[in-house]
């Protein structure tokens, strides 16, 4: 006997949208077995223990259980993120950094747009004082001598997967 989950046909799931997710979590490795035991539930008798897989707990503090193929292909360690996943952490107000680049603390962030009046140089030199300037996101870099500069991503560090999420 089947249950209503396992009748569900492929007609249904092709009015399902796609979605890709971008989440951070904890993870330890563990089975599902061990899982079980320390939530206090009896094992199903359809599923196995040996399974192995993480118990995973979302910043929000829900914890749960994920096989391995499907959090492995769903997550990353920190360190070795795709420069995507770096952008996506420097939209929400990360600081970045390869795990190969040398000097002290050095790391890219995101700076978002804004308006503004000219007051200063050098925009003096180009532009009548007052005038309103939209000055677009972009990002920027904390450099090894602790200066900041425009950065421009290249085409190695788009291909990297070594990019990692940093607390300075």
């Amino acid at each position: 006997m089947t249950t209503p989950f396992e009748q569900l046909s492929s007609e249904f799931w092709n009015t399902a949208d796609q979605y890709i997710g971008t989440k951070e979590l904890d993870a330890i490795p563990m089975t599902r077995g061990e899982y079980n035991m320390i939530r206090g539930w009896a094992m199903p008798a359809d599923e196995n223990p040996d399974d192995g897989g993480y118990i995973v707990r979302y910043q929000d503090g829900y914890v749960s259980w994920s096989p391995e193929y499907q959090f492995d292909s769903a997550y990353v360690p920190n360190g070795k993120l795709s420069f995507s996943h770096a952008l996506h952490k420097m939209k929400d107000g990360a600081r970045v950094a390869r795990a190969g680049w040398n000097g002290n603390y050095m790391f890219i962030f995101w700076v978002d747009g804004s308006e503004f009046e000219v007051n200063r140089a050098p925009l003096n030199k180009c532009y009548p004082e007052g005038t309103k300037i939209k000055y677009h996101s972009h990002i920027d870099m904390k450099t090894a001598d602790g200066q900041v500069v425009p950065w421009t991503c290249s085409q190695t560090d788009m291909a990297a997967n070594d990019w990692c999420v940093v607390d300075v």
